[in-house]
């Protein structure tokens, strides 16, 4: 080699915001609006604020799945967030809007909505003036009216 060619110094070339770049930037903005979109379709949601923490106990929620609506007055004010069974009885925990308080002696009733029969959960309020806290268990409830119980008693009292 000869010596012209070694003492040049190699220099990168200027960097500059290229094509692939830009589109890069647009993938990853269009993939985050789409997670968006996706999590919100689904009902669900990545930050649980606004929200506090209610159990209520069943003898029996037939029907009743996760995500059904809370209702009071027929106003949505919250969900079914899971349902745990413990020994005989159903454990089913709710979120509860912020700013909808719920008292310590209001009832909880499952019931029917529509012609399909998806089942929600009513609050009837109390009269007690003690609001309940985050964490608090409803114990006044009405579970769930089992249409084929309900048939079978009445065709065995025919019989």
């Amino acid at each position: 080699m000869s010596q012209e060619m070694v003492s040049e110094t190699f220099t990168p070339p200027k960097r500059s915001f290229t094509t692939e770049f830009w589109v890069g930037i647009f993938a990853l903005v269009g993939v985050s609006c789409l997670a968006y979109l996706a999590t919100g379709i689904a009902g669900m949601s990545v930050l649980r604020t606004g929200f506090y923490d209610v159990t209520a106990e069943f003898d029996n929620i037939s029907g009743l799945e996760n995500g059904a609506p809370v209702e009071i007055a027929g106003v949505p004010i919250g969900e079914v967030r899971s349902i745990e069974l413990k020994d005989t009885m159903a454990f089913v925990h709710m979120s509860i809007r912020d700013g909808v308080p719920l008292r310590a002696d209001d009832i909880a009733s499952i019931r029917t909505k529509g012609i399909i029969g998806d089942r929600y959960i009513r609050i009837s309020p109390g009269a007690s003036d003690k609001v309940m806290n985050s964490g608090g268990t409803i114990r006044d409830t009405e579970s769930a009216v089992d249409i084929e119980e309900v048939i079978g008693k009445i065709i065995h009292r025919m019989e």
